[in-house]
């Protein structure tokens, strides 16, 4: 966790340690979380400012769908990887995003493997068949093959093809067919013909199929012992950026989503989309599709402490210096668990001090604390506490002051950064 906040970037685990002020947030999340886990689905759009914690709340929120056996995918809408109106691109980044309890991404091939080894798992378990009859119990896991296949039979007929497919080449031993197979399951692009020919399928995975794919993933994460499946696109803002024509795909193809989640076709699915306010509420956003925008619409204009955690859209305040301070003040006590002198570094880089890099780093983006997060973090681990602990005599008071280059700042922040005085917003 240190080591990713020296980088600046969001630690990949233990986020509860650093969730400030997500409380009220934690039991409407918490609840869909529940749906989705236990065969419902559900959606939420998240709105928040740059440095709002979208991303954070995303990987948070991905560890506790974990704790609750659930796989994970935290896909980056980008205009050239990852544009939102190919969503045959979102799957197969979506595979290669999977997470789940027991297997960092890509855990699709594991994730299938577990489904064949379950297959078999509860074929034995019957306690009908001889396991020792290693024909009976290919003849019967075959059977029950077939069953779970039924429904995605008539939806997405070429996937339960793929997944028979994978099944024979597992039990051939035939390892480039099963490769091939596995990538093509996963969205990938330019498998072989003859990978395909072996189990009956033709063509590549398009935007029209990619639902169907996500509802065949669902069935195998559910049979291989994953209730659910919570999928983050982050940063869907960018959609603002393409071709008029193509924002208006991407928008529909949300729209799309959205009902076909009420709908009922994905059991197990919790979606969930962060944005800009400007996303949601400007005309190159969300209000250009008028349909996807009534079902986005939720009510801001209340105090944000009567922010309904239900609704379909929640936002994330911004950090305020409070908010800010109690964040460095769990990371200087997570820091000081291990360190040679845990008394010495909590006195040195005491909470007045949190005050004072806190205002520093708000003041170089003018007072703007919502920007100020990932470098204050960044500050305060790399530049103050590995010191303290490193050298007996520093003392950040004394010996440091903060410097900020423009290249260790995100292209957001380099535009936030304040070089005029006169730029300063000052309260009355």
């Amino acid at each position: 966790m240190l080591d990713a906040l020296r980088r600046g970037t969001v630690p990949a685990a233990g986020l509860d340690m650093f969730a400030v002020g997500l409380d009220r947030l934690e039991g409407g999340l918490g609840d869909d979380l529940d749906t989705a886990a236990s065969g419902g689905a559900a959606f939420k759009a998240v709105r928040g400012e740059y440095g709002a914690g979208k991303t954070f709340l995303a990987r948070w929120l991905g560890e506790r769908a974990k704790s609750r056996g659930m796989a994970v995918a935290e896909v980056q809408i980008s205009e050239t990887e990852t544009p939102l109106h190919r969503l045959e691109t979102v799957y197969r980044r979506l595979c290669e995003r999977l997470s789940t309890p027991t297997a960092a991404p890509s855990a699709f091939r594991p994730v299938l493997d577990a489904w064949l080894f379950t297959l078999e798992e509860d074929v034995l378990a019957s306690g009908d068949i001889d396991p020792s009859d290693q024909a009976a119990v290919d003849t019967a896991t075959e059977s029950l093959l077939e069953r779970r296949l039924s429904t995605l039979n008539r939806v997405a007929p070429g996937y339960a093809a793929g997944l028979r497919g994978y099944r024979r080449a597992i039990g051939a031993d035939d390892t480039a067919t099963a490769d091939g197979l596995s990538a093509w399951l996963a969205g990938e692009r330019h498998v072989a013909a003859s990978v395909r020919r072996a189990a009956g399928i033709k063509g590549d995975l398009d935007h029209f199929l990619a639902l169907s794919f996500l509802q065949g993933l669902l069935g195998v994460l559910r049979d291989s012992g994953h209730p659910g499946l919570l999928l983050v696109l982050d940063e869907v803002e960018t959609l603002q950026r393409v071709r008029s024509d193509a924002r208006t795909k991407a928008l529909n193809a949300l729209r799309q989503l959205i009902d076909e989640i009420d709908s009922g076709r994905f059991p197990g699915l919790y979606l969930v989309m962060t944005g800009t306010p400007a996303f949601y509420d400007g005309r190159q956003g969300v209000q250009l599709l008028s349909p996807l925008a009534q079902r986005l619409h939720t009510d801001f204009t209340t105090d944000a402490r009567f922010d309904n955690p239900r609704a379909a859209q929640v936002r994330l305040p911004s950090f305020d210096t409070g908010r800010l301070i109690a964040l460095g003040v769990r990371v200087r006590d997570l820091y000081a668990v291990g360190s040679s002198d845990p008394e010495r570094l909590r006195s040195v880089v005491d909470d007045a001090y949190l005050n004072t890099l806190a205002s520093a780093v708000a003041g170089t983006f003018g007072g703007r604390v919502g920007i100020a997060p990932r470098l204050f973090l960044r500050k305060l681990v790399a530049d103050v506490l590995d010191r303290v602990d490193q050298f007996e005599d520093f003392d950040p008071s004394r010996h440091y002051t903060l410097t900020v280059a423009r290249h260790e700042l995100t292209e957001v922040e380099q535009q936030a950064v304040v070089t005029n005085p006169d730029e300063v917003d000052l309260d009355d």
